[in-house]
């Protein structure tokens, strides 16, 4: 599951880079001015979210590969925090999960 969660990740990494570069292109390539454009977005906005998007991904392959880590130690499906087993439906909704639900909602 983690390594089919990374692998899909690292693909979305590539589609969004390429969007990013889509969009620097079609900026550099118009004189239009599309910041006034009432007919939608700006390329500066999608440019934006598209970065945002990106680098949310990259922090998800981090947290991934530190799951992996765990997962080879031994450790994966035990609370960082607390040491308590994580449940199967935490890891299963957030395979990457560090905590368990109590430590992350701050009820321990």
């Amino acid at each position: 599951m983690l390594e089919q969660r990374r692998a899909e990740t690292i693909e979305r990494i590539g589609r969004l880079a390429d969007e990013i570069a889509s969009l620097v292109a079609a900026s550099a390539d118009s004189n239009a001015d599309d910041e006034h454009d009432p007919e939608g977005s700006t390329i500066a906005f999608e440019r934006a979210q598209a970065q945002a998007f990106l680098d949310e991904a990259r922090a998800t392959v981090v947290d991934l590969d530190a799951a992996l880590i765990r997962l080879a130690d031994g450790d994966y499906g035990r609370c960082t925090s607390c040491g308590a087993t994580i449940s199967a439906a935490r890891l299963a909704a957030r395979p990457a999960a560090r905590t368990c639900i109590d430590c992350a909602t701050g009820r321990r």
